[in-house]
């Protein structure tokens, strides 16, 4: 599975291998639940250690960050959208009723004056 690369020196180097996000989040997964060690993560997704250590400061950086963004009991941004369209939509046919109103005002008072 491992790769590698004759290098100028005569040395072999391990080509770099690309983890997608689902497999760096099995990964992650995986040492949260120590299922494994970041040694073993390493040699199962076939890595370096300093991937799997990358992988981990990265998931920490990203929860502090979305923990650090979210307020107890605010509403989510879908729900923020849908709120605002649904007020534009209110909003828009508020004006459509009494655009209505005042044209039926006219109309029934012009036929009233006959």
């Amino acid at each position: 599975m491992t790769e590698e690369q004759a290098t100028p020196a005569g040395r072999k180097r391990r080509l770099k291998r690309q983890l997608t996000p689902s497999q760096k989040y099995e990964i992650w997964l995986q040492m949260i639940r120590q299922e494994v060690t970041m040694a073993e993560a390493a040699a199962n997704a076939g890595v370096d250690r300093s991937t799997i250590v990358g992988i981990r400061q990265v998931a920490k950086d990203g929860a502090l960050a979305a923990l650090a963004a979210s307020k107890p009991g605010a509403a989510s941004k879908a729900r923020d959208a849908e709120l605002a369209a649904a007020n534009a939509e209110i909003a828009r046919l508020s004006e459509a009723v009494k655009e209505l109103a005042v044209k039926l005002t006219l109309v029934e008072g012009k036929g009233g004056w006959d």
